[in-house]
Parts: C-alpha cells; sequence; structure tokens
C-alpha cells in the first residue's frame, strides 16, 4: 500500500501515536531536567543552605517519606524538612490554644486580684465602722476580727482551713469579749469566760445572726476558691496538653502532606483539607479523648460563675461581714440583761470587780454608743478597679467558644490557608502523591478511631499516660466544682458532715442575704442526719491575748447546726439544781 495514501486518509491518527511515542520516550528526560529553581528559593526562605539542593530533579529512589518520583529534595533535606513539618505543627497547636491559655491565665490573675482586695476592703470597713462607732473598746479587742480575717485569707488561698471552724471560733472568742463589756461590774476569769464561749450554741447570745453569716459567706468563698482554682487548674492543662512530642508516624504524616509538594517542584501546591483532617486526628487522637472532661470542666466552671453573680454573691458576703457582726453585736446588747441571768445560773455567779460599782448591764451600756448598720454607700461594692458583674461576664462571653476546643482543633488548624487548601479546591491540591481529589474518608475523633488512618498509624492499644493523667486532673477539678455549685468543700465533706463549709444548708436563702428571690424564705431545717444531742465543745487553749491556737479542722460543729442539749431553767424552780448548775462549767 502507498505510505503517501495511508497518511493522506488518516492524517490525525498518524500525528497522535507520533506524540504518543515522543512523549513516552522523552518524559524521564524532561522530568530530570526541569528546574528546581523555585523548591531551592523556597528551602533558601526558611534560612536553609541551598548547597545540598539540586539544580535540577533528580531521581527520588533516595527518598524515605515522600513519593520516590523525581524530586527537587536531597536526602539531607528531606531530613531537614521532615523536622521543620514537626516545628510548623507545634507552632500551630500553640497559636491555635494561645487564646485558652491566655483566657485562663488572665481571668485567674483579674480574679485572684479581686477576691483578694474584696477581703482586704472588707476588713478596713469593719475596723473604720467600728473604729468610729465603739472606739477604744474596739481597738483594744481588734485583735479578735484581725483573725478572723486573716483565717479568712488562708481559706482563699488555699489553705487547710475550716470556714465553719473559723467561723464558730470567731463567735466563741467575740461573746466572751462582749459579755466582759456588757457587765464591767464584775470580774470574769479565763475559765469563766471559758464557760460562756463553751455553752453560746445553747445562750445564743447573737440570735440568728452567726448561723446567716456562715451560710452566706461559706457558699461564697467556697465558690470564690473553686473559681480561682479551676482558673488555675485550666491554664496547667492547657499548658500540659499543648507540650507534644510527635512521633515517628505523625512527623512522616505531616511531611508528606507539607513538603512532598516542595519536594516535588509545586512549593506553591497546599494539601487537600481531607488529607490534612487525616493527618491532624492522628497526631492529636490522646488530645480529642480530652475533650468529655473538658466540656464537663468548662460547664462546671460556666455554673459556678453564674452562682457568684447570683445567689453565691461574694461581693455581699465580703460586704456583709462587718454588718452582720454589728447587727449580732446589737442583738447581745439589747438581751444582755437576759443573756446575762441565765450565764450567772449556768456558770455561777462571778466576783465582783474591784473599784466598779454594782450596776446592771442595761445601766453600764448606757454610757456607750451601740453598734449600728451602714447603708450600702458607706461600704466598698468594688475591687481591682472592676466589680464582680463585670468580671463574670466577661468570663462567660470567653467559656462559651472553649466547648470543644480539643475535639475542634485539627479543623482549626486545617482552615488556616497556609497548612491546607480550601476546600473548594479539592480537585487542585496535594492528595499525598500528585496533585488532585484526596479520596480516602475523614476518620473519627479520639484514640480507638485511628485505627483506620490511612495517613498516620496510631497504636490504638497505646493510650498517652500523660492524657490519661489530665483526664483525672479534669475529673478532680470539676468534682470541686460542683460541689461548690451547692456550697460543698469537698475538702471538709467528710469532717463536718453537713455544716457550714459542707454544704449542708441547701434549702436557706435570706431576703437580706441574696439578690432576686423576693419574700422566698423557707424556715431553716435541720439535716436529717444531725445527731440528737451533742457533747460541748471540747476546751480551747487560750493564750494571753485571748487568741486560741490553731486546731485540726472540723473537730467544732457550728452553733447553728448544734441542737440544744439541755434547757436553762431558773434555779428557783429547780431547787436540786441549786447544786449542780456551776457544772456548766
Amino acid at each position: 500500500m502507498d505510505t503517501r495514501l495511508s497518511f493522506s486518509r488518516y492524517p490525525l491518527l498518524v500525528v497522535l501515536c507520533a506524540v504518543t511515542v515522543l512523549v513516552g520516550t522523552r518524559s524521564p528526560t524532561a522530568a530530570a531536567g526541569r528546574s528546581c529553581a523555585d523548591t531551592r528559593q523556597v528551602y533558601a526562605e526558611k534560612g536553609y543552605g541551598i548547597n545540598t539542593a539540586p539544580l535540577t530533579q533528580i531521581s527520588g529512589e533516595h527518598l524515605r517519606l515522600c513519593p520516590q518520583d523525581y524530586t527537587c529534595c536531597s536526602s539531607q533535606m528531606e531530613e531537614t524538612l521532615a523536622l521543620q513539618s514537626e516545628r510548623d505543627f507545634l507552632k500551630a497547636i500553640e497559636d491555635n490554644s494561645q487564646f485558652l491559655l491566655t483566657t485562663f491565665s488572665q481571668r485567674h490573675r483579674r480574679f485572684d486580684e479581686f477576691f483578694r482586695e474584696l477581703i482586704e476592703l472588707s476588713e478596713k470597713s469593719m475596723n473604720q465602722m467600728f473604729t468610729k462607732t465603739y472606739g477604744r473598746l474596739f481597738t483594744q479587742n481588734a485583735h479578735v476580727f484581725q483573725e478572723l480575717f486573716v483565717e479568712l485569707r488562708r481559706y482563699y488561698s488555699g489553705g487547710s482551713v475550716s470556714l465553719t471552724e473559723v467561723l464558730s471560733d470567731f463567735w466563741s472568742r467575740l461573746v466572751e469579749r462582749v459579755f466582759s463589756l456588757v457587765n464591767p461590774q464584775y470580774h470574769f476569769s479565763d475559765d469563766y469566760l471559758e464557760c460562756v464561749s463553751k455553752h453560746a450554741e445553747q445562750l445564743q447570745p447573737f440570735g440568728d445572726v452567726p448561723r446567716k453569716l456562715r451560710v452566706q459567706v461559706s457558699r461564697a468563698f467556697i465558690a470564690a476558691r473553686a473559681l480561682s482554682q479551676g482558673l488555675a487548674t485550666g491554664r496547667d492543662i492547657v499548658n500540659k496538653a499543648t507540650k507534644l512530642t510527635a512521633d515517628s508516624e505523625c512527623v512522616r504524616g505531616l511531611m508528606r502532606q507539607w513538603y512532598c509538594p516542595l519536594c516535588r517542584g509545586l512549593p506553591s501546591l497546599r494539601p487537600c483539607r481531607s488529607l490534612c483532617l487525616n493527618v491532624m486526628k492522628g497526631c492529636l487522637a490522646n488530645q480529642a479523648d480530652l475533650d468529655n472532661e473538658w466540656n464537663n470542666f468548662i460547664d462546671a466552671l460556666y455554673q459556678v460563675s453564674e452562682k457568684l453573680e447570683g445567689p453565691f454573691n461574694v461581693e455581699l458576703a465580703a460586704d456583709s461581714i462587718s454588718v452582720k457582726v454589728s447587727e449580732a453585736i446589737m442583738h447581745m446588747q439589747e438581751n444582755s440583761v437576759t443573756i446575762s441571768t441565765k450565764v450567772f445560773q449556768g456558770c455561777g455567779s462571778p466576783r465582783p470587780a474591784q473599784g466598779r460599782s454594782k450596776r446592771s448591764p442595761k445601766e453600764s451600756g448606757g454610757n456607750r454608743r451601740p453598734f449600728r448598720t451602714y447603708s450600702p454607700e458607706e461600704k466598698p461594692t468594688t475591687a481591682a478597679g472592676t466589680n464582680l458583674d463585670r468580671l463574670v461576664t466577661e468570663l462567660k462571653e470567653r467559656l462559651r467558644p472553649m466547648h470543644g476546643f480539643w475535639v475542634s482543633l485539627p479543623h482549626t488548624t486545617c482552615n488556616d490557608e497556609k497548612l491546607a487548601a480550601d476546600v473548594t479546591n479539592e480537585d487542585r491540591c496535594w492528595n499525598g502523591q500528585t496533585r488532585g481529589r484526596y479520596l480516602p474518608d475523614v476518620t473519627g475523633d479520639g484514640l480507638v478511631s485511628q485505627i483506620n488512618n490511612p495517613e498516620v498509624e496510631v497504636d490504638i492499644a497505646r493510650p498517652d499516660v500523660r492524657t490519661r493523667q489530665l483526664i483525672m486532673e479534669l475529673r478532680v477539678v470539676t468534682n470541686k466544682l460542683r460541689h461548690a455549685q451547692s456550697g460543698q468543700d469537698m475538702d471538709f465533706m467528710d469532717s463536718e458532715e453537713g455544716s457550714g463549709s459542707g454544704g449542708g444548708d441547701y434549702g436557706e436563702r435570706y431576703n437580706d442575704d441574696w439578690p432576686g428571690y423576693g419574700p422566698y424564705s423557707p424556715p431553716y431545717n435541720k439535716p436529717p442526719h444531725t445527731p440528737a444531742s451533742s457533747p460541748a465543745k471540747p476546751p480551747r487553749v487560750r493564750e494571753k491575748n485571748g487568741s486560741k491556737k490553731n486546731r485540726k479542722p472540723g473537730m467544732v460543729q457550728s452553733a447553728a447546726a448544734s441542737p440544744l442539749t439541755f434547757s436553762l431553767v431558773p434555779l428557783l424552780s429547780l431547787p436540786i439544781m441549786v447544786t449542780v448548775a456551776p457544772m456548766w462549767r
């Protein structure tokens, strides 16, 4: 057959065959001769020397991480870029978690400054109020009030201090001082005053004020301390959880998605988003397992902060200490005759003071100005340049986006256009081998779900020990926060068995304590587990200045929580009591 005739009849077929032969025979040569200028430029911009970078593509048989096609990377370059991919990964995680770290650090500092200054202002308010009202008589007994605030600071700072014990001791010391002041015509020995304070629970010289103050202060301080400690724990957990070390399988995945395109001579090509997600989920498998306990922790922080601006308002609690103490002293002054008569019946007749005329308790207080309550404008309402409502509002705004952080971290990272291609470029992204669509499915969250991860081989049978420890830390702090929502302090629940710090008074609300409750004020109910009777408090070790040595928390129950164990009956109605009444002592 005439070749010219054949060519003239099938010109297109002949041309296509020729092109195919030519391309097939020259593609290796063409690939090997392709310039690596773009790769060398990017490599140099990262601060690396280009003396080991090929000028044109070479055979990739030496590559261990990237596809072994023609490449612009030497073995040394591949190793260097693998380390760079790990650094990029750690930097991305650090950047994406910076919001958490900054929030917890700043909020903890702000709340801590606020709470500490609030206690300071409360003490100053009391000193000014009582000095103005009671003058020298207050300054002579100021150490009683100072010790109360020392213990409140110690409790807030994390000390092993029982709030119920602190307040019970305060009222015991105060009743001794006030009883002596309203009866100046008598001399009272230390043993006699010990008898007075020991039975203050039955005398109730301050009325119901000690119980109401205990409930208000305990709940507010428990919540304040739990929130402050929770914020500090959150900061520490974020710090630990983001201090990662990428294992070899993770580094392999990171290198393949971020720098293998560079080695292929395609430095501007970004990994497909699904490829990026699989790599990130494999590298962050253990962190994703934090998510459930993390969400519980964030919820608990949010709820405690709401309590602080509502029924457990620490501003109102700190502000009311001086007012409540003033009311208590006024109550004892107004009822001094009745109280003194019962004390004399129970503890015996005191010895008259030398050089003083015998005046009745009512008369003896006639020359002194009574304590009085103060209007809100005379008391501090803010501290550390802010107020509680503003602090809580800012905190809640920052807590909301923290929910689900660890599960969403791979998505957050891959949403960065510098680290992965946009989802709209699924056909024009790096799929791990070349430019094109990434076909494998995106794996689930957490360690167990990585069993079928196509990009990162994860040993699901070996959970990370540090992550398990962080999960336990989250559970502990969350449990403490949840108890604080009920006014319970976990550190003293066993020892105090439902008293103020332990959180027994679930139903108590008072119109003058809590805002927003209107007329609702249910009666105080004794906890069902309170025993029918309780022994008198053990003797206190007294010092010259009247202060008491520290005791183990939980030894003394709240005055309000202890039931009456005996009745104060006038001596004339029961003659037999004449000889045994002094046994109070």
